[in-house]
């Protein structure tokens, strides 16, 4: 299924601010932390919380976030289904990164072990 200009303009200029606290309650929820979002985050992104809290005070938008992030290498073992998109056949790479995160929050909030999460090999 292939994105919409529209749609990945959307998700460009919408702020990782915004975003976050939905996060936040979607882990806490099924009994996850903090914490844990923030390794997953990390791990995705390289951002450690004091980076992470900056991205947020400044209102980055996932455009600029992602510019800053040094992706993991195993990020592209990432794949499944979120938001209605294939991750793996989402063309644009702004809009690709965005669901592999969300992807990621999600499987934490499911319960997935972290070693699987982190996709260790």
């Amino acid at each position: 299924m292939k994105t919409t200009p529209e749609h990945d303009e959307r998700i460009a200029k919408m702020t990782f601010a915004s975003v976050y606290p939905h996060y936040v309650t979607k882990v806490q929820k099924k009994g996850r932390t903090i914490d844990e979002l923030h390794q997953v985050i990390e791990w995705l992104t390289g951002f450690n919380n004091q980076k992470l809290q900056e991205l947020i005070d400044d209102e980055a938008t996932f455009e600029a976030f992602f510019q800053n992030a040094n992706l993991n290498i195993n990020a592209q073992l990432i794949k499944g289904v979120i938001c209605g998109y294939r991750i793996e056949e989402i063309d644009n790479d702004l809009t690709r990164q965005t669901r592999y995160l969300d992807k990621l929050v999600d499987e934490l909030a499911k319960g997935k072990k972290m070693e699987k999460i982190l996709r260790n090999k």
